[in-house]
């Protein structure tokens, strides 16, 4: 049946008054230059500094320079099919990531992608990239513990909730080998862990995320990477969007740990990208504002107050040296920023000394308000006797003729220098740390061959879980070594040595 003319009309009429023209103004500009993951806009006169834009091919980047006539940004992805002329747009927004408990157990990029193959992620709560720390009254003091299981950082260079402490050295001296065993250890401690690796190689990359889910402890790690093949702009990127993903658990009452590995090659990206942006270069060719992205990013890292939950991020930056060159301007940079540095020696990692953390460079500016007072009490003594059998060492090479006392530190020395050598992928808990100590210490190893020390210990800690696993219960619970835990344990030490000295 054909609609009357009057009918048409009184439709068209219903139209037109319920019609709200919706206007929709978009600030946009042209493409005047692109290449090298750099891109120069014309026209965008509105554009806000880091603010995310949108280019053809889905494609986005980020305003870094807000010149008079242009703006220049970086691409967070590929150049080949953007060209000259082509719009972009502003979106009002800056760069996020999702975060949350969903990420755990996922290889993501610098964007939160996944890249896993394991499916999309399941979250809808998200976070800006960059973020402001926490200010002092937001803060308290660092005073709890981060295990890493290493016994030579446990009791010499303890680390803290919150605090940011630098691994440095020269490539193959074990950095990443301290961050994975750290990741290790925290399976029982309710510390979740994000490991950005950034400018490595992928295979470099897959052996780390093989070695986490060997062990377990994926379920609780969150691996961004942004590798050697990724272009320059995801590299600088990479570690302010691991940081967001970890102020997550910060903010919500939980304890988390970054790795950024490592802030070289971080700078090294953010350098390219400032060369092409034609901004000025200072010393090194680095731009000057280096040390603002790393101050700002390292800040981020915090133990929280009660009142806001006391939750803490703790930043471990690695940061690695050309031929042990730990003056140049990046690791100086750096070291300046950070609590403290764990600084690993080529020669010492050649000589067998694993891991080769140098005593006398490496220091926690935590100190002992991050251990607890039964390691405070054995680490003390532990340190001393070190650093004197060092200058004794260095001097005993020169001279023949050495007096009884003399011997009798370097060769205790020797034997604290053994006890502390530690495979990797061994994390030992802090109660074992704490008695294998006391044991070199308190001279109950001077009577043992050097060569047989590590088997006395991996005996000797055996023979304790067995016999005496009421001696590690205790020190547990009561985080401290009192008088009948001390006789105890001495008592356990006796007992064994006589078991050891039968076996020979």
């Amino acid at each position: 049946m054909a609609l009357a003319s009057t009918d048409i009309a009184s439709i068209i009429k219903k139209e037109i008054e319920g019609y709200g023209e919706k206007l929709k103004l978009e600030n946009v500009g042209h493409v005047m230059q692109v290449g090298d993951g750099v891109a120069r806009i014309y026209g965008l006169d509105d554009c806000l500094s880091s603010e995310l834009l949108e280019f053809p091919e889905n494609v986005y980047g980020i305003a870094m320079n807000l010149e008079e006539d242009n703006v220049g940004a970086i691409l967070l992805g590929s150049d080949e099919k953007i060209k000259e002329g082509d719009i972009v747009k502003t979106t009002g927004k800056i760069v996020q990531v999702p975060v949350g408990k969903a990420l755990l157990g996922r290889v993501v990029n610098a964007l939160g992608q996944p890249i896993d193959g394991k499916g999309p992620i399941a979250t809808d709560q998200y976070r800006p990239i960059e973020g402001s720390s926490p200010n002092v009254v937001e803060r308290q003091p660092v005073k709890e513990p981060l295990q890493t299981g290493i016994k030579a950082i446990d009791a010499m260079i303890p680390i803290g909730r919150g605090q940011r402490e630098l691994i440095i050295g020269d490539r193959q001296t074990g950095k990443t080998a301290i961050l994975v065993d750290t990741i290790l250890n925290q399976r029982e401690s309710g510390v979740y862990c994000i490991y950005v690796a950034i400018g490595q190689k992928m295979s470099t990359v897959a052996d780390v995320v093989k070695t986490l889910e060997d062990n377990k402890v994926m379920d609780i790690s969150i691996v961004v990477v942004a590798s050697a093949s990724d272009p320059a702009p995801l590299q600088y990127i990479a570690p302010y969007a691991g940081c967001a993903m970890g102020e997550y658990f910060r903010d919500n009452g939980m304890h988390a740990v970054i790795m950024y590995d490592d802030l070289y090659k971080h700078a090294i990206a953010y350098r390219q990208i400032s060369l092409l942006l034609r901004r000025p270069p200072g010393r090194e060719a680095f731009p000057g504002d280096i040390f603002n992205i790393h101050s700002r990013l390292l800040e981020r890292a915090a133990k929280l107050n009660n009142e806001l939950g006391g939750g803490s991020l703790t930043a471990l930056p690695v940061v690695e040296t050309q031929g042990g060159d730990y003056s140049a301007y990046i690791p100086t940079n750096v070291i300046s920023i950070t609590d403290g540095q764990i600084y690993l020696e080529g020669d010492l990692f050649n000589a067998g000394i694993r891991p080769a953390i140098s005593v006398g460079l490496s220091v926690s500016r935590v100190g002992g308000n991050a251990q607890i007072p039964a390691m405070k009490k054995v680490a003390g003594t532990l340190r001393l006797t070190l650093a004197q059998y060092r200058e004794l060492a260095s001097f005993a090479q020169f001279g023949s003729e050495l007096d009884k006392f003399t011997q009798a530190q370097l060769s205790k020395g020797s034997r604290l220098v053994e006890l502390l050598k530690q495979p990797q992928y061994a994390p030992v808990p802090v109660e074992e740390q704490i008695m294998a100590i006391f044991a070199g210490i308190n001279g109950y190893l001077d009577d043992v061959a050097v060569d047989k020390v590590r088997i006395f210990e991996k005996e000797f800690l055996k023979f304790v879980k067995e016999k005496y696993a009421a001696i590690g219960i205790e020190i547990q619970e009561k985080k401290k070594l009192d008088q009948e835990i001390t006789n105890k344990l001495e008592n356990a030490i006796k007992e064994f040595k006589q078991i050891f000295a039968k076996k020979g």
